[in-house]
């Protein structure tokens, strides 16, 4: 290495290698022939491109393989994105339109004096001198695919997004940014961007839930997305203050309480929608944390075959949901889509035939010709006196956000028992387990017996993502019996996750859900007085798909991994 010194920064620059011509590259290592060099040429003169993107675009080679020959062109180590976590402190250090104009990202400190830059085309001289200088750091150049690299920016720089606080009492027209109501105590303007860069690229991620977590040191930031946390940044702990007063003003909260619990709500419109945002605040040995939930509101409901149920739960669905009356509960835990599958029902049966009533907490999706009512339990309006006053305004059909209580257990019975057709939505396990819950809450076995039709237990699973999936043959006969295989064949193909920059290095992009239908009819209402685990096995042996077999499915069908539908269902995949 040869050291030079601009103004009082020394820099490692290291000696430029007589570098071989790209072709001799390609064909020393076997990848080209001279036959398919000679019409990449051609290609390349006529149309004016360079050598190695005429041999992409004849599919010659593929881009990694071009990014790879580049690297060992220009003696320079080749870099797969996917598998390396971006360090938010080197990605600051290059302003976006800098890193853009150059196709250069810094993407991780390799000591306290040398960063990490990967880049598209090492041979641009010009590029590697603009960096040293404009980062003022030894810098080690690592060569990427350019579409990969292009993702990484994007993905990289998408922190701060232009966010509208949405005031209930505003007028539409004067919504006010979110910048101009920092309020006193709201902390520095740092803060405020910060802050709005955070929920900006929650929203962005999907993620369900954002936690500011404070440490001795640093606040840690972390997001929940596809159902796994995420680190999104780490920042110093002088930020801590102000970050947490930030959101406090935001949700309304009270900015000098700092020994008790506070929950409040923020609603913000990105990209034309609104998102309500949750916000609990909680003490702790190092400071306040802050939790923030986020719920999108969707305009319009889901369609029913959207819904990914395999074809026997399909008809036993459709079927629960046709009848004149009866109770369809919803099952699993937060985040599980169980509200999505109810509001593909009640959008199915949505027609100027039925008067259709909702009371949620809050409203996720708005569809016309729906009257929707959202719990404020500040102004005395719960699940159980709002129901109460719903049954008294016609309804045909009814959607109550979730059980909670036993008062609205009851009045949600009583209801299909009186001729409606009621949703809703409760907190267990799987679909047996739900009439046990049922019982606690004070309703005897002849009241379920009348009322329920049927129990969807629900989970969502991360599907795998399609460009880095790998295919493999399980390994052993444990693997095998969880598929529900006897023994592998030919055509048994099933993948596990790798990661790549699009999905984060995660392997997953997006999720499927899983089912489990138990229809309350024949045997299995007389059964409605015994234990779960005898309904359980009850179902089973009538034909009920388990979650354990629907996951299966989506296993055997290349959606997900048996990783994920054994995180998602537990050991027992019972």
């Amino acid at each position: 290495m040869d050291d030079l010194e601009i103004g009082s920064v020394p820099l490692r620059v290291a000696k430029s290698p007589s570098r071989r011509p790209l072709g001799a590259v390609l064909i020393a290592s076997g990848t080209i022939t001279t036959e398919e060099l000679e019409s990449a040429l051609v290609v390349a003169n006529s149309s004016g491109c360079r050598l190695g993107e005429a041999l992409v675009a004849l599919g010659t080679i593929t881009p990694r393989v071009l990014a790879s020959a580049l690297a060992e062109q220009a003696g320079l180590e080749f870099l797969d994105l996917g598998t390396v976590e971006l360090d938010a402190a080197a990605v600051a250090l290059l302003p976006e339109q800098f890193a853009r104009r150059n196709e250069a990202l810094p993407i991780r400190f390799l000591d306290e004096d040398t960063v990490q830059v990967a880049v598209a085309d090492p041979t641009n001289i010009l590029v590697s001198d603009d960096l040293r200088l404009a980062l003022g750091l030894n810098i080690r150049l690592a060569v990427v695919e350019a579409e990969v690299l292009e993702l990484t920016l994007e993905r990289a720089y998408k922190r701060h997004m232009d966010l509208d606080l949405i005031d209930d009492e505003a007028v539409e027209l004067e919504l006010p940014s979110i910048d101009d109501i920092a309020g006193d105590g709201a902390g520095t303007a740092p803060a405020i961007k910060f802050v709005n860069s955070i929920i900006g690229l929650a929203v962005d991620e999907g993620a369900s839930d954002v936690h500011f977590e404070p440490e001795h040191r640093e606040l840690n930031v972390r997001a929940r997305v596809d159902g796994v946390m995420r680190t999104l940044t780490t920042v110093s702990k002088s930020m801590h203050s102000a970050v947490i007063s930030r959101i406090k003003v935001m949700a309304g909260l009270d900015i000098a309480e700092r020994r008790a619990p506070q929950d409040g709500r923020i609603t913000v419109r990105y990209e034309g929608h609104g998102v309500d945002i949750r916000v609990a605040v909680l003490p702790t040995a190092h400071g306040e944390k802050a939790v923030l939930r986020m719920l999108h509101r969707q305009k319009g409901g889901l369609d029913l075959s959207l819904l990914g149920m395999n074809t026997k739960d399909y008809a036993t669905f459709t079927r629960a949901m046709r009848q004149p009356y009866g109770v369809v509960i919803a099952c699993g835990p937060t985040g599980s889509g169980k509200t999505t599958t109810l509001y593909a029902a009640v959008s199915a049966l949505n027609d100027s035939e039925r008067v259709i009533t909702t009371i949620e907490d809050p409203v996720e999706y708005q569809v016309p010709g729906i009257t929707q009512v959202e719990v404020n339990v500040k102004a005395g309006l719960t699940f159980a006196r709002g129901l109460r006053t719903m049954l008294r305004s016609d309804p045909d059909v009814l959607l109550v956000g979730e059980i909670r209580d036993d008062e609205t257990a009851s009045i949600a019975i009583q209801a299909a028992m009186t001729g409606h057709l009621v949703f809703t939505t409760l907190h267990t396990h799987d679909a047996a387990s739900s009439i046990e819950r049922l019982k606690q809450m004070g309703l005897d076995a002849s009241a379920l017996e009348s009322a329920l039709t049927l129990i969807v237990a629900q989970r969502l699973a991360r599907r795998l993502c399609l460009d880095c999936r790998e295919p493999y043959l399980p390994g052993d006969l444990e693997e095998f019996a969880l598929l529900g295989v006897a023994e592998p064949t030919a055509d048994l193909v099933i993948y596990r996750p790798t990661g790549c920059v699009r999905c984060a290095g995660t392997g997953y992009i997006g999720r499927a859900p899983v089912y489990e239908l138990l229809p309350i009819r024949g045997r299995i209402r007389r059964l409605l007085s015994s234990s779960s685990e005898e309904l359980f096995q009850a179902a089973v042996e009538d034909g009920m798909t388990t979650l354990r077999q629907d996951g299966a499915r989506l296993v055997l069908e290349g959606v997900s991994s048996i990783e994920e539908i054994r995180r998602i269902t537990g050991d027992g995949w019972r």
